[in-house]
């Protein structure tokens, strides 16, 4: 059997040019996503006291997934372009 990848040595299409600016990760909103398995709130929550010591958390916010097994749904990710400059996000158990 061979297989064959048919986008080898296909140049990936232009996309428009987006500026982005650096994350100023000591004041900008930050999302917390969690990918809804066990422990993942748990281990966001430590990561938002931890920047509580050098930052305000105000505006850190915690998110789900509804399902670990699911991808995370359109209005998820278009909530944390719209309202955060950073994320970070709990992938594994």
């Amino acid at each position: 059997m061979r297989i064959y990848n048919p986008t080898f040595g296909v140049s990936a299409a232009a996309g428009a040019k987006v500026a982005l600016k650096p994350v100023n990760w000591k004041t900008d909103a930050i999302a917390l996503v969690s990918n809804s398995k066990p422990n993942a709130r748990e281990l966001l929550d430590g990561i938002r006291s931890k920047l509580g010591a050098s930052r305000q958390v105000d505006n850190i916010k915690f998110l789900a997934k509804n399902s670990a097994s699911q991808p995370a749904p359109k209005d998820l990710l278009e909530e944390v372009a719209a309202n955060y400059r950073g994320a970070l996000l709990a992938i594994a158990d």
